[in-house]
């Protein structure tokens, strides 16, 4: 991943987080998801009154990508207020596709706070080859 690419992910992180769906948690979160061929796929969080059917931003990401026809990703920026780490099921979503992708958690300012693969997030991590 280029220095240009890696600023295009923040920046549209950034830009997607304000679109979130928070009127309970207040806890906005933007997600830009970097494929293998360059397309930037972004994604928010969207909060429901249920709870249970809200969906991450990560997630959301990943599913507009895998219904656009892309299922290989480099990297992933997280963007929240205080650079927050990708929740478990998000990481075991990511594991599906990409269990080698590259972390970027940035802050509400686009300062990166933390970069790392996946596999440090989720070690020993379940995915498909995992199953027989």
């Amino acid at each position: 991943m280029t220095a240009e690419q890696r600023q295009s992910l923040i920046d549209a992180a950034l830009a997607v987080r304000q679109r979130a769906y928070v009127p309970y948690s207040g806890y906005q979160v933007g997600a830009a998801l970097l494929t293998d061929d360059g397309h930037i796929i972004t994604g928010c969080n969207v909060e429901n009154a249920a709870y249970g059917p809200t969906i991450c931003a990560e997630r959301t990401a990943v599913v507009k990508a895998v219904s656009d026809g892309f299922k290989s990703f480099q990297a992933i920026v997280v963007a929240t207020e205080n650079a927050g780490s990708p929740c478990g099921v998000c990481r075991q979503v990511l594991n599906e596709f990409a269990p080698q992708i590259t972390i970027i958690m940035v802050d509400a300012e686009g300062a990166i706070q933390a970069e790392m693969s996946l596999e440090e997030l989720l070690p020993r991590g379940f995915g498909p080859g995992s199953l027989p």
